[in-house]
Order: C-alpha cells, then sequence, then structure tokens
C-alpha cells in the first residue's frame, strides 16, 4: 500500500514539472522575444545645426628678424620675454669696418667730383667740344654717379648692420643671446609677437567652409581653460586653400573677444562652434525613427492601436532630431 501511495505522489510530481516547463518554453518561445516598442509624440521645438572646428591660437603680427649680411655680433640688447616697442634695436654688428670702407667710398666721391667739376669748367679754343671732349665728359659723369652709388650703398650697410624690430611685441626667440661671434644671417634670428593682436586660427573643408560667412558669432573653448566659453566673431575666410594640408581646407580667423583675461599663448588648441542654422517652433522627430528606403524616408505611426507606415519629408538635421516638414501632425505617436 506505502509502494502504491508512494509511486502516485512521484507521478504527481513529475507531471507537475512537465507542465511547468512546457509553459515556460512556450512563454520564452512566443513571448521572450518580443518587447514594448517605446514611441514619440510629434511635437514643435527649437532646431540647431552647429558646426565644430578645431585650431590653435595664432597671431596676426609676428616677425621673424635677422641680418641680411653676415658679420661680427658686436651687441645684442633683448632676451626671450622681454617687451619691445616699434623701430626699437634690439642688436648690432660690428660697425668699425663699415665705417672705415664707408670712408674710404666718400674719399673717392670726392676725387669723381672734383675730376668732373675741373673737366666741366675747362675753357676750350674756339668754344669747341670735339667728341672726344664730350666723351671724356660723359665718362667723368658715370664716374661720378658711380661713387655716389658706392657710398649710398655702404651708408645702407652701416643702416643694417642694426637690428630693428616693425612691431610691438614680445621677444619669444633669441638664437644667438651672446655677442662676440662671428654669425650668417640664420645664425641669429629673432622672433617678435604682438600678443594684442592674437586670434584662434580655425580650418574649415570644403563642405563646411560655405556654411561660414564673416561677422559669424561663435564660442571657443580652449583644451588650456576647458571651463571657459570666449566668445568668437569670424574676422576673414581665407579665398584660397591653406597649402601643405592633405585636404582641401580653408583658414578661418576667429578673433577672441575677452581673452585678455586669460593667460593666452600661441599654439594653444581648443574648438569654435557655430550655429549655422537656426529654426524655431518645427515638427521634429528622433533622427532613430526615421527609416530609408532608396529616396525615400518614411516613420512608423501609431493609429488606432496599429502601426502604420508613413512616407515623410525631412528638412533640417541635427545629432538627435530631424525636422518633419510633411507627413506628420503634430501630436502623432512615432515608433523610435
Amino acid at each position: 500500500m506505502r509502494n502504491i501511495l508512494r509511486n502516485r505522489k512521484f507521478l504527481l510530481g513529475f507531471i507537475i514539472t512537465l507542465l511547468a516547463g512546457s509553459g515556460i518554453f512556450y512563454y520564452q518561445t512566443q513571448f521572450a522575444g518580443t518587447k514594448a516598442e517605446s514611441t514619440y509624440r510629434v511635437k514643435r521645438q527649437e532646431l540647431q545645426e552647429t558646426l565644430s572646428l578645431s585650431g590653435k591660437i595664432a597671431a596676426e603680427e609676428k616677425a621673424t628678424l635677422r641680418f641680411q649680411t653676415s658679420g661680427y655680433l658686436a651687441w645684442v640688447g633683448v632676451k626671450e620675454g622681454d617687451r619691445v616697442k616699434a623701430n626699437q634695436v634690439i642688436a648690432g654688428l660690428d660697425q668699425q669696418e663699415l665705417q672705415k670702407t664707408f670712408q674710404k667710398y666718400l674719399n673717392d666721391y670726392r676725387n669723381a667730383r672734383w675730376d668732373f667739376d675741373q673737366l666741366s669748367q675747362t675753357t676750350y679754343k674756339d668754344q669747341v667740344i670735339t667728341d672726344t671732349i664730350k666723351r671724356t665728359i660723359d665718362q667723368s659723369q658715370f664716374d661720378l654717379n658711380n661713387a655716389v652709388l658706392d657710398v649710398e650703398i655702404k651708408n645702407l650697410a652701416i643702416q643694417f648692420s642694426n637690428l630693428w624690430t616693425p612691431i610691438d611685441g614680445i621677444v619669444t626667440r633669441v638664437e644667438t643671446p651672446l655677442p662676440g661671434v662671428n654669425i650668417i644671417p640664420t645664425q641669429a634670428e629673432f622672433e617678435i609677437v604682438n600678443p594684442a593682436t592674437i586670434y584662434f586660427s580655425a580650418l574649415a573643408d570644403q563642405t563646411d567652409v560655405v556654411k561660414l560667412q564673416e561677422g559669424m558669432r561663435g564660442e571657443i573653448v580652449l583644451d588650456s581653460y576647458p571651463e571657459k566659453t570666449i566668445p568668437g566673431i569670424i574676422k576673414r575666410i581665407s579665398f584660397t586653400p591653406k597649402p601643405g594640408e592633405s585636404e582641401t581646407v580653408y583658414e578661418v580667423k576667429i578673433s577672441a573677444s575677452d581673452s585678455g583675461t586669460l593667460n593666452l599663448r600661441l599654439d594653444m588648441g581648443g574648438d569654435a562652434d557655430f550655429v549655422t542654422s537656426d529654426k524655431k517652433a518645427v515638427l521634429a522627430v528622433p533622427l532613430k525613427a526615421l527609416k530609408t528606403s532608396g529616396d525615400q524616408r518614411y516613420v512608423y505611426v501609431r493609429k488606432d492601436g496599429k502601426k502604420k507606415k508613413v512616407n515623410v519629408a525631412v528638412g533640417l538635421e541635427t545629432d538627435s532630431l530631424a525636422e518633419i516638414t510633411s507627413g506628420l501632425t503634430e501630436g502623432d505617436l512615432v515608433y523610435d
């Protein structure tokens, strides 16, 4: 009797387990692969298309100065970090040889002038000047002209033995900081940068540059000051592509209106953002809700509890939303 009861309990447990397993299997096969689809209610909102350009800090006034000739570097009047004024002399070559050469050519000029004056004042018999005499006078005139040019050239050499800056600014590089050495022009370079003329130099490719125009306002964020937003205005867009780049890109010069409050340095990198298109109160749906078939765009709309395909026309697209110009009305439920 006990064996019969034990067998009945075992059979009943087996049947219950079998039914439970069958139920779980049926649920997994019928419902596990499906999930509730979310919807988005179409509404009017503001859409903005933005363009971000990478770039770095540059300067309008930047000069690399060097002597025109080789020579003995007699003195250096500046060091890196010094502030200088326009037309300030910053270094000079030894002028002893130049001064003596100038004096020699000045004496040659005086001799040529004396010879010319003597020849011009000579009185010839019967006041007749022959071709030979005329050629002699012309030759004397040529010698005098050459003597004048020699003096002027040597005077320029003396002037160019001094190096002066054409702009106000900061000395950012001194190639040869110590005097007392013989140099060639490339060995004694000085670099001056005017910090008052700094700007943000960005590069825009040929598909983006057409969206920009001079006077457009934007915001600059530098890597050195990630929490600081600098207002910027496009000052100039280059007409020709920037040379040396692997792609066709154009330089966009952007002023930094309140950059004077920051400790900016050349070549600091960052990004400049501009709103290239702004539309208010337009119908929009999430980009992920849009489907494409060939040239046609469409969405799925829930109407009367059913899923219906609706063709739409799309306008402005942002990173997350798309403007719908036809096909939907405000309040429609779109599957996203």
